[in-house]
């Protein structure tokens, strides 16, 4: 298991840098293609998949490039058998502040992503 829980780390922190970076390589290194974000927009849930969201993040200037200082955490990481885990995690594009609940597999190329659902807070 602690294999499993390096090797988890190392695709979170893969997206946390590919998030921070706006890299879009690193981030489908981390999110399988079938992957999907979830979250509350007007009251109900906003379903965007993994290529949706790439359009956003190659749209943007990305933290790293606006010099925006990194606030990432893993705060747990719950490895529920041999091909399950799911991970909480805090991060920023300030003045956004996020909460990430990932759900992960283990694929046989290894543990991808396969579903993303945040919270956002505005901080000033």
């Amino acid at each position: 298991m602690a294999g499993d829980i390096d090797a988890i780390e190392k695709v979170v922190w893969t997206y946390l840098d590919g998030l921070h970076e706006g890299d879009t390589g690193k981030l489908a290194s981390a999110f399988h293609e079938v992957s999907h974000l979830y979250s509350m927009h007007e009251g109900g849930v906003s379903d965007l998949p993994r290529e949706k969201w790439f359009e956003f993040v190659k749209g943007r200037p990305s933290a790293k490039a606006k010099g925006l200082k990194r606030t990432d955490r893993i705060v747990s990481i719950d490895l529920s058998g041999p091909e399950t885990a799911f991970v909480k995690l805090e991060c920023s594009i300030h003045p956004r502040y996020f909460t990430d609940y990932l759900t992960l597999l283990k694929l046989k190329d290894g543990w991808k992503v396969v579903s993303k659902t945040f919270r956002t807070d505005i901080r000033e």
